[in-house]
């Protein structure tokens, strides 16, 4: 885990683990039959959906998350997201090459070294029954929100997480 750009100045601040697969790189627009609403960018070589909304989305929580990458990116995220996004630098998680793709089960461990016994909430799209177990053997409030990859991180979700800090970490 990459600690350098940690704060640790308001251990209650609850933290935001972002997945970027499904979160902010769209994909699986042909199986769920809708147009693509993203800006495809070469990344590492590779052809990323970005999803241009997610940058306002994300800057919108900050204000009330420390935001931290949770993603098989692992350092890479800072290499292009926040100058794709209008983000700072955010503090990344990683994962030992225990990344799977198609599953979140392995993040848990890294996720919950990092958030220690601050409240937490985990955007991802694949957000499995092992991912829930964990969330509900927390001590510290935790809010687990799923996305669908051909959606990622929309309104919707920005007004739950909002909400869920302003009612005072409880569960929904």
């Amino acid at each position: 885990m990459s600690h350098d750009a940690r704060s640790d100045d308001d251990p209650q601040r609850p933290i935001l683990a972002v997945d970027v697969d499904g979160v902010i790189s769209l994909f699986g627009f042909e199986e769920a039959g809708v147009e693509p609403q993203c800006e495809f960018r070469l990344i590492d070589g590779m052809s990323h959906c970005i999803s241009q909304a997610s940058g306002d989305r994300l800057r919108r929580l900050a204000e009330h998350y420390e935001l931290v990458w949770a993603t098989g990116w692992e350092d890479r995220a800072n290499d292009h997201l926040p100058t794709l996004l209008g983000l700072p630098e955010l503090p990344t998680l990683t994962f030992d090459g225990e990344a799977r793709f198609g599953t979140a089960h392995w993040k848990v461990g890294a996720i919950s070294d990092y958030a220690g016994e601050r409240p937490l909430a985990w955007i991802d799209d694949n957000l499995d029954r092992s991912c829930q177990a964990w969330a509900h053997t927390r001590s510290a409030p935790t809010l687990l929100v799923p996305t669908e990859p051909h959606l990622g991180i929309e309104e919707g979700h920005v007004a739950a997480l909002t909400a869920w800090v302003q009612n005072g970490l409880k569960p929904r």
